[in-house]
């Protein structure tokens, strides 16, 4: 029986080490990295899925800015339009004193000074501002929405009706503000309006003209009130996104594990195997070309 020798036993030797080596590298990086795809030749189809995932995540982060800077600032205005809610519920209070026929003149004035302090103090909850920028301008955030007359004291609006949105997920977006006007003045009910009225009924002594104020103090704050749901919707709605996004962030790296994750005892023993694999084919290598020494330098 004859015994064929390989003429080309040199180039295959050499494959089969360049092969060898490459696979000690690939282990070496599961061991390394904890992945079981360290670059798109390891597994093309799970890169590519990787890049999808990435573009996502990547759009979740921005979504997530996005809602924690809104939420932020619907935060503010909700705290802001409490406060408008106080001090007109303090008007109908002092309001109501004020029609009560027993009290003189003094008494009323007195009442009219404060009600004049809760203008100012609602002129200036309706001027908050949220990062620099009037929350409740419309789309005029530069603008100081609302402007008293130092003669007359009247309260006039220098801000627009333009409302904005943003999205917080794909396809889902939400309004991003409430102009002022909607808010403080409403033909419904105006809260500069109706404070104003109240403190010149209050001045004249006019009983009648009190309660008549008072009930449009009443309309005013309802109007706040209907319109301040707004925030808490939207609040609402900003949370259950919030969840969701997270939610899908987590899904991504879960996915993302699945794809190119490595369990670590897995990874150790590839590596330990083809360090074994390599070796022997060194030995196996120098053995049959009669060169110990050089393979043995060659070993790792």
């Amino acid at each position: 029986m004859s015994i064929r020798l390989d003429p080309d036993v040199l180039p295959n030797l050499l494959v089969a080490l360049q092969q060898a080596n490459q696979n000690e590298t690939t282990a070496s990086q599961q061991v390394a990295t904890g992945r079981g795809v360290n670059q798109l030749s390891d597994n093309p189809a799970a890169e590519a899925e990787l890049v999808a995932n990435a573009n996502q995540s990547s759009e979740d982060d921005q979504y997530l800015q996005n809602a924690g800077t809104l939420q932020a600032k619907f935060q503010v205005a909700d705290s802001t339009l409490d406060d408008v809610v106080t001090a007109l519920t303090r008007a109908i209070s002092i309001g109501t004193e004020g029609a009560n026929g027993t009290l003189n003149a003094g008494d009323r004035q007195a009442i009219a000074s404060e009600v004049q302090g809760l203008i100012t103090q609602t002129l200036g909850l309706a001027n908050t501002t949220y990062q620099g920028t009037y929350i409740f301008a419309g789309t005029a955030v530069n603008t100081q929405p609302f402007v008293q007359n130092a003669t007359t004291g009247a309260v006039t609006y220098a801000g627009n009706n333009g409302t904005t949105s943003v999205e917080l997920s794909n396809g889902n977006s939400i309004g991003a503000n409430l102009p002022g006007s909607q808010l403080f003045q409403n033909a419904a009910g105006s809260a500069f309006q109706s404070l104003q009225d109240l403190n010149t009924a209050l001045l004249s002594g006019n009983e009648s003209s009190i309660g008549t104020a008072v009930v449009e103090v009443q309309s005013a704050l309802t109007q706040v009130s209907t319109n301040q749901v707004f925030y808490g919707n939207a609040l609402n709605q900003i949370s259950s996104t919030d969840s969701f996004l997270n939610q899908d962030q987590l899904n991504l790296s879960s996915q993302e594990n699945t794809l190119v994750g490595i369990d670590p005892a897995t990874a150790a023993s590839n590596f330990s195997e083809s360090q074994t694999a390599q070796q022997s084919l060194l030995d196996a290598t120098a053995k049959v070309l009669g060169l110990p020494n050089l393979f043995n330098y060659l070993a790792p």
